[in-house]
């Protein structure tokens, strides 16, 4: 499996964090680790999201593009992931 790890910037709003995790669900990618930071002054937030799958990154990150209150997504890096029987 592929790991990938996902800097969103997107405006802030209760139902974002959900609206994400579900299209990451039903593209067939698992969630590792997430990192979500608001800054008080401003009413966006910085999600740091860390996926796995074997499927193409490009394909979450397109759909994720999609979603209104999404601003910018930047891949930033992606390592395999050995897994042992």
């Amino acid at each position: 499996m592929m790991q990938h790890q996902l800097a969103i910037q997107a405006k802030f709003c209760p139902e974002i964090l959900e609206r994400i995790l579900r299209v990451t669900r039903h593209r067939g990618f698992q969630v590792r680790a997430l990192n979500m930071d608001h800054t008080t002054d401003s009413d966006n937030v910085s999600i740091e999201l860390t996926v796995t799958s074997q499927r193409p990154v490009n394909l979450l990150f397109s759909q994720l593009m999609k979603l209104v209150d999404v601003a910018g997504i930047e891949i930033q890096h992606k390592k395999s992931q050995l897994i042992s029987a």
